[in-house]
């Protein structure tokens, strides 16, 4: 990997390149004006929110893990009852098996979808996706291997690659009446994970996701770095994304060509959002199991909806053409890439804000706590007050794989 790609696809990159853009920005060459002005107030809005969801500011992660925390919990605990008889080692394979497919498929679900649990909660968009998700994992829907129990949830890629528009349907309720986003991006995704793991057998062995617990080991003992960790998913699991950017030979998964920036590579904006939060579901699992993950606070924010959706209804930023919420927008479109790469810099900022007032460090108060606690939620909340089904204050073409 030459020298630009590993560019490209660092947190480094993701700064960087979002930095021009807010510079572009500033400069009022964008789509957006931004409103600095607006920031203390933003900051304060999203330590009310943190206030609100953890009184303790004992902020977990944010990672895959919360979206399983609805309800009474009934998924978690079989997880658990499965989990008694394995090793930590065994443990932190069996939740990587869970987290990658799971991640994979929580792309903006849409207004209209909900999903009725096990655990008899009805709830819909990420929430409901992470429960269908994990109800999936444990009835053995992403694997092949009916042996015994513990096999039979142990994801697979022979699994991964049988699961079908149909058989994905099923799992995750969906019906004319109840209509999903991006099935079939979902599916694919899926589907590709388990091509990815099959093109790798010295990396997957085993043929599953877990088995980059043994990556980890074996490079990194039981320290690695968050950016190691991202390394490592960009690394191994890149040629998952659909086809958009390639260079050196590499598929640079979340990146988009941006001609304000000039030509070729030089103009490449990446942003890894699912990257990243993979790495942080990745993090969390492995920190439970008892490997110590440093330098959590060198990943960026993640360049979505809700976070993006914060810095427009809070007017930290606003269009200059009011009708430009009205459109749908490419997720390679200039504007959408400008949002995210606006949302990427005042993340950094709110969590700089944030850790001042909280009298803490970026490292014990990273941005994946800062995104929980946190920016997230108050995006969340700001749509549900300006628009009550929920949606961005952009209207995205979404084909499942980036939003």
């Amino acid at each position: 990997m030459n020298e630009i790609t590993g560019f490209i696809l660092s947190p480094k990159g993701i700064r960087a390149r979002a930095q021009q853009i807010y510079q572009l920005a500033q400069q009022g060459k964008t789509h957006f004006e931004i409103h600095e002005h607006k920031l203390a107030e933003v900051s304060d809005f999203v330590l009310q929110v943190i206030a609100e969801n953890y009184p303790d500011n004992n902020v977990p992660y944010h990672s895959r893990w919360r979206h399983y925390e609805v309800g009474n919990q009934s998924q978690l605990k079989q997880l658990r009852t499965i989990e008694q008889s394995l090793s930590s080692i065994e443990r932190a394979k069996l939740g990587l098996d869970l987290i990658l497919p799971s991640v994979l498929v929580d792309a903006g679900a849409g207004p209209d979808w909900q999903y009725s649990s096990s655990n008899s909660v009805t709830v819909g968009r990420s929430e409901g996706l992470g429960l269908a998700s994990l109800d999936m994992f444990l009835a053995g829907g992403l694997s092949h291997n009916k042996e015994s129990h513990r096999k039979n949830v142990e994801t697979t890629a022979a699994g991964l690659k049988a699961v079908s528009v149909e058989s994905f349907s099923e799992h995750f309720k969906v019906s004319k009446t109840n209509p999903l986003l991006g099935v079939e991006g979902r599916v694919q995704l899926l589907r590709s994970l388990g091509d990815a793991i099959l093109a790798q057998p010295n990396i997957f062995p085993n043929q599953r996701p877990g088995d980059l617990v043994d990556y980890v080991l074996t490079h990194y003992q039981y320290t690695p770095t968050a950016s190691q960790i991202l390394t490592m998913i960009i690394t191994f699991l890149g040629d998952i994304w659909p086809g958009r950017l390639m260079l050196d030979e590499t598929n640079l998964g979340d990146t988009w060509f941006y001609p304000p920036l000039g030509e070729g590579a030089q103009a490449y904006v990446p942003f890894h959002k699912l990257s990243q939060w993979i790495s942080y579901s990745v993090i969390e699992t492995l920190a439970n199991n008892g490997f110590t993950v440093t330098g959590v606070e060198e990943l960026t924010g993640l360049a979505e909806y809700r976070n993006g959706g914060l810095m427009l209804d809070s007017g930290l930023i606003s269009l200059r053409n009011p009708a430009d919420a009205a459109t749908l927008w490419a997720p390679g479109s200039e504007i959408i890439i400008e949002w995210r790469a606006l949302t990427i810099c005042l993340l950094d900022k709110i969590g700089e804000k944030i850790v001042q007032s909280l009298h803490t460090t970026a490292a014990q108060f990273p941005l994946a706590k800062v995104l929980e606690g946190g920016t997230w939620a108050a995006g969340r909340k700001l749509a549900q007050q300006k628009r009550n089904n929920l949606t961005p204050p952009l209207n995205i073409q979404s084909d499942a794989t980036v939003f």
